[in-house]
C-alpha cells in the first residue's frame, strides 16, 4: 500500500511538472499520441508585445501565432491556403468581392475583458480586427498592407490619424453572425493570401476597450495557447482547453500543456541550453557551431549526446542591406550601385558564413511556386565599375565620403555580425570607405529608421504567405507617407515600379502576374535599392523526445500537433 501511495505521489509530481495548471492524466490520445508536457525553446530577440498587429518581427510572430489566429492559413507541407477561423468562402469574378463564412463553436479565452468568461467568435470581431488593421493607433504597424486595397480602408485610416471616430472600413460587411463581405478598390486574385498574414490575428474589441494601449501584455485570442506568465526572461503559454481545433483522430488539440519561452544571449547559449537538456529545439543551426551541435565522439560512446533530429526547409526570405535612398549619401544611385558592385556574395557567404546561406545573384525575390527568380539579373562582382561609380558620385577613392554607421540588430560575435564585419572589409578594400558597425536590437534599429539616423542598416524579409506580392510592396511608394519602418523604409518613389506593380496586383493571369514581378524586382535590382546578400534555408534541431514536429516555409513554428513522448 505505501508502495502504492509513493507511486501515485510520484505520477502526481511528474504531471504536475509537466503541465501549468490544468491535469491531462484523463485525456486519451488516438493515433500514438500522449498528452502533456511543456515545450521549451529560446528566443533571439525581446518580446515586448502579443497583440498580432503589432507584432513586425518574426520572433514576436513565432509567440503571438499560437495565441491568434487568422481567417485562412497556410499548408505547412503543400503551401496552399486552407481554410482558419473562416470555414469556407467565395470570390466573385472580378476579383473585388470576397465572401467569408465564419466558423461557428470557436471561442475566445476566457479574461478579464469577458468578466472571467469567454465568448464565441463572430463576423462581427473579425471585422473589429481588420477595422483596427485599417486604423492610425499607437498599436498597428500593419496598416499600409490594408489601406490601399479594401474599399473605404484609407478613409478609415485618414479619420482615426485625426482623432475622428470612424464607423470602420466601408468595405468591410457584417451580413450575419456569421458572414462577412470584403470589397476591394481593384480587383485582387491574390487577396486571399494576404489574409493568412499572422499580424490580422483575430481578437476581441473588447480586449482593448478594457486594456487601451496596453492590450500587447493582455492577448485574449482564440489560438490552441493562451497566456500563462510573462516575466523579465520568460513567457509562459498554457493550453487552451477550450480549443476547436480536433487531428485527424478525432484527438482533441493542443497535445502538450505548455510552451515556455526564454531568452538566448547569444547561438553558443542556446545550443549549450540544448544539450544540457534545458530547451527542445534550437532555431537557424549557423555551420559554424555544428560541433557544438553533435558534441565529441567520446560523447556519443557515452550516450551524453542528446538524442535528435535535423529538419531544412528552404525559406522564402532576403537578408539585406538597405539604404536611406532619399538622404546623403544614398540619394544618389551611383553610391548605392558601387556598394553593390563592391561586394563578392560568393565569397562573403563561403568565408564568412561557412556556406550557410545562397547568394542573392539574382533579384531580391527568391524562387517560389510559379516564380522563377533567374528571370532576374542580379548584381556582378566588379570592383572598377564600382571605383568608377563612386568617382562618378564625386568621391574617387572614397575620399570626402560620409561618415555613417551600419545598423546591425545582432549580438557580437553572431553570424549576422561576422558577416558585416566581412561586407565591411570589402568596402573598405574596394571603396575605400570606412563604415563602422553599430550593434543594436530591432527596437533601436527601427527607430534610427524612422528618425532618420540609420543610412545604411541590415534587414530580413520572410513572406508571409508564397507571393512575390508580400516581398514587392515594401517598395511600393504609396506606403511612404506612413512613416513605417518595415514598408519603404527606404523611402523609394518611382512611378514606373508603381504601375507595374499596380498591374500584376489586378492581373488575374498568373503567367503575366509574374512576368509584372519580375519587373519590378528587376528594378529593385537595376536602381540598387538595396543590396541583397543571401537566401538561406531554415535549419531546426529538434529533441527526439518532442514529436509531430515540423517547420515551413515561412519560419513559424505550429506547436497545436506536436506532442511529447518521454522515454521510459
Amino acid at each position: 500500500m505505501r508502495k502504492l501511495s509513493y507511486l501515485l505521489l510520484f505520477t502526481y509530481l511528474f504531471l504536475s511538472g509537466c503541465s501549468s495548471d490544468e491535469d491531462l492524466s484523463n485525456l486519451k490520445a488516438n493515433g500514438g499520441a500522449v498528452y502533456g508536457g511543456t515545450f521549451r525553446f529560446k528566443s533571439s530577440e525581446k518580446i515586448s508585445t502579443l497583440l498580432p498587429v503589432s507584432s513586425s518581427s518574426i520572433y514576436t510572430q513565432r509567440v503571438a501565432s499560437q495565441l491568434f489566429e487568422t481567417l485562412l492559413t497556410l499548408d505547412p507541407e503543400s503551401e496552399k491556403i486552407i481554410p482558419g477561423l473562416a470555414e469556407s468562402y467565395s470570390v466573385n469574378n472580378d476579383a473585388t468581392l470576397f465572401t467569408f463564412k465564419i466558423r461557428k463553436g470557436v471561442f475566445f479565452h476566457e479574461d478579464e475583458c469577458f468578466e472571467g468568461e469567454t465568448k464565441e467568435l463572430t463576423a462581427n470581431d473579425v471585422k473589429n480586427t481588420l477595422d483596427f488593421a485599417c486604423s492610425k493607433t499607437v498599436n498597428n504597424e500593419v496598416y499600409w498592407m490594408l489601406i490601399n486595397v479594401i474599399k473605404g480602408a484609407k478613409k478609415n485610416y485618414e479619420k482615426s490619424q485625426k482623432g475622428k471616430i470612424s464607423k470602420g472600413v466601408s468595405g468591410i460587411k457584417v451580413v450575419n453572425k456569421n458572414t462577412l463581405t470584403i470589397e476591394l478598390e481593384y480587383p485582387f486574385v491574390g487577396f486571399d493570401k494576404l489574409l493568412v498574414h499572422r499580424s490580422l490575428g483575430v481578437f476581441p474589441k473588447e480586449a482593448y476597450d478594457k486594456y487601451g494601449s496596453e492590450i500587447g501584455k493582455h492577448p485574449v485570442g482564440t489560438g490552441p495557447f493562451m497566456l500563462d506568465e510573462w516575466e523579465d526572461e520568460k513567457i509562459s503559454l498554457k493550453r487552451n482547453s477550450n480549443y476547436w481545433k480536433k487531428d485527424e483522430f478525432g484527438n482533441k488539440l493542443p497535445f502538450i500543456s505548455g510552451i515556455d519561452v526564454t531568452y538566448a544571449k547569444d547561438k553558443k547559449n542556446e545550443l549549450i541550453s540544448f544539450r544540457n537538456r534545458e530547451i527542445d529545439l534550437v532555431l537557424q543551426i549557423p555551420a559554424e557551431e555544428i560541433d557544438n551541435v553533435i558534441g565529441s565522439l567520446e560523447d556519443a560512446q557515452a550516450g551524453k549526446n542528446v538524442k535528435h533530429k535535423i529538419d531544412s526547409k528552404a525559406s522564402l526570405s532576403t537578408a539585406y542591406y538597405g539604404f536611406a535612398t532619399s538622404t546623403v549619401p544614398f540619394n544618389d544611385i551611383n553610391i548605392r550601385k558601387a556598394f553593390n558592385l563592391a561586394i563578392n556574395r560568393e565569397s562573403l557567404i563561403n568565408n564568412w558564413m561557412q556556406g550557410d546561406g545562397y547568394p542573392c545573384l539574382n533579384g531580391f525575390v527568391p524562387e517560389m511556386g510559379d516564380y522563377n527568380d533567374k528571370k532576374v539579373n542580379g548584381h556582378l562582382f566588379d570592383v572598377l565599375k564600382a571605383k568608377e561609380m563612386l568617382a562618378k558620385a564625386g568621391y574617387p577613392n572614397g575620399k570626402g565620403f560620409p561618415k555613417i554607421s551600419l545598423y546591425v540588430n545582432t549580438k557580437e560575435g553572431s553570424i549576422v555580425h561576422k558577416l558585416a564585419t566581412g561586407v565591411l572589409k570589402q568596402i573598405k578594400e574596394n571603396l575605400n570607405i570606412d563604415i563602422p558597425i553599430l550593434l543594436c536590437s530591432i527596437e533601436e534599429r527601427d527607430k534610427a529608421i524612422l528618425d532618420g539616423r540609420a543610412k545604411i542598416w541590415r534587414g530580413g524579409w520572410i513572406a508571409d504567405y508564397p507571393d512575390p506580392e508580400n516581398f514587392l510592396n515594401l517598395f511600393y511608394s504609396k506606403n511612404i507617407g506612413y512613416n513605417s519602418a518595415i514598408s519603404n523604409p527606404f523611402k523609394y518613389k518611382s512611378i514606373s515600379f508603381d504601375n507595374t506593380f499596380e498591374m500584376a496586383m489586378k492581373e488575374a493571369n498568373p503567367i503575366k502576374r509574374m512576368t509584372y514581378f519580375q519587373q519590378c524586382d528587376q528594378q529593385i535590382i537595376d536602381e540598387a535599392v538595396i543590396m541583397p546578400l543571401y537566401h538561406s534555408d531554415f535549419m531546426t534541431m529538434i529533441n527526439n523526445r518532442v514529436k509531430n514536429f515540423h517547420t515551413n516555409s515561412s519560419e513559424i513554428i505550429d506547436c497545436s500537433r506536436i506532442f511529447i513522448r518521454e522515454k521510459k
